[in-house]
């Protein structure tokens, strides 16, 4: 089986590499648009399927797609534009608990699954001083909601749900797609 990543993203590579799964990487051309008013389950599934399609129409083979989004209280957190936001993103996050939804989309000549899972994750009280560490890394800036689950910093008190999920992958639903191909 030619399995495609459809996702320049070195921790979806890196997910993928750990569960044993053989795979190339094509980036996608796919350009996200702004959200038209979905619910962030929807669009970020409409994000994991476009990227999808659009490495799928040049390679065939099965395409996984993904896209990752943070949701506080119903407010998107995208990836920060620089490093004040993302300050003003963790200082958010703060001591409050958000949803991290990724979308994915698996795409073969003869059926494309489309779906997206959701983990709930508080954070702890974030000190200034952290804060200011954590964005002085650079790490912040790549990320949805500014942050990465495992950059090693002591930001969540509690994950409810799939760790993975949280770093870019639902790997588990992956590789069940993934079995049920073969």
């Amino acid at each position: 089986m030619n399995i495609i990543l459809a996702s320049n993203s070195p921790r979806r590579r890196e997910l993928l590499a750990e569960n044993g799964v053989k795979f190339s990487v094509v980036p996608s051309s796919f350009i996200e648009e702004e959200n038209s008013g979905l619910p962030p389950e929807k669009y970020v599934e409409f994000l994991a399927l476009g990227k999808a399609k659009a490495v799928f129409e040049k390679t065939g083979g099965v395409v996984i797609g993904a896209d990752t989004i943070v949701v506080l209280n119903g407010e998107i957190l995208g990836k920060p534009k620089d490093e004040n936001d993302a300050r003003a993103m963790l200082k958010k996050l703060s001591s409050n608990s958000h949803e991290v939804i990724t979308g994915y989309a698996v795409i073969t000549s003869e059926k494309t699954i489309n779906s997206h899972e959701t983990t709930l994750v508080t954070f702890n009280n974030l000190s200034d001083s952290l804060i200011e560490s954590y964005v002085a890394t650079g790490s912040p800036l790549d990320k949805a909601g500014g942050y990465g689950i495992q950059d090693g910093f002591p930001l969540v008190s509690k994950i409810e749900g799939n760790y993975d999920n949280v770093v870019g992958l639902p790997t588990a639903k992956i590789l069940q797609i993934l079995t049920e191909l073969k």
